[in-house]
């Protein structure tokens, strides 16, 4: 499964190390190098966030607050160079799912990460709340009542980001990052076609035309 990951790492170096080794495994990976740049993507959840707590603007302990507000059940892994136990403990209590102490192997990371999406994929597999649609996003199956619904492979990535998105307006550019991948190079126009692709398929998703900006999906 191509899963979405947020790296949040002030270390350019770092960073650009991490995201090579997580893009290794198919997912794709956004990166930010402060902490309001990622701020900003916190009502654009992705499956997992890796999150340094020391940064340049905001720290991680802040940051973490506001993701677990606002998106409780998105995996957390805290990464910090400071004081291990004290910010172990600190990130439990904030609400962080995994802790790894500086300096780590990048392939420990790989599997930390991995071992946490497929525990939160196994215990989320099921999205029931785009009625009268059933989404199951282990088998990538959609169903309306008993009748499956033949969708491509980035008809049904959109699908779940509206899915994990209700009622929030998605921008063209969001949805070109999260369903094509952030280095793609083409016109927005090509989320314009895959929407109009998706009502037919599905005419009893409420995809609202946000004029000038995306599209948002309503909850019934």
């Amino acid at each position: 499964m191509s899963y979405r990951i947020y790296l949040v790492e002030d270390d350019e170096n770092l960073n650009l190390v991490l995201t090579s080794y997580l893009k290794k495994e198919g997912w794709n990976v956004v990166s930010f190098l402060n902490g309001l740049d990622a701020e900003r993507s916190i009502l654009t959840p992705p499956d997992l966030w890796i999150l340094d707590i020391m940064l340049p603007d905001i720290d991680g302990y802040q940051l973490i607050k506001e993701i677990k507000s606002a998106t409780p059940n998105i995996p957390v892994i805290f990464i910090s160079a400071r004081d291990a136990d004290i910010d172990r403990v600190v990130g439990l209590e904030l609400g962080s799912d995994d802790y790894l102490p500086k300096p780590f192997l990048p392939r420990e990371l790989v599997i930390r990460a991995r071992n946490l999406l497929d525990r939160f994929s196994a215990s989320a597999s099921t999205i029931s709340n785009l009625h009268p649609y059933t989404i199951n996003d282990n088998s990538r199956v959609v169903k309306l009542g008993e009748k499956i619904i033949d969708l491509t492979s980035k008809e049904y990535d959109l699908l779940i980001y509206f899915a994990k998105n209700p009622s929030i307006a998605l921008s063209r550019e969001q949805i070109l990052d999260h369903v094509w991948g952030n280095d793609y190079f083409g016109s927005d126009r090509v989320v314009d076609d895959l929407v109009r692709r998706l009502r037919k398929k599905m005419p009893d998703l409420d995809v609202e035309t946000v004029y000038g900006y995306g599209y948002r999906v309503n909850k019934s």
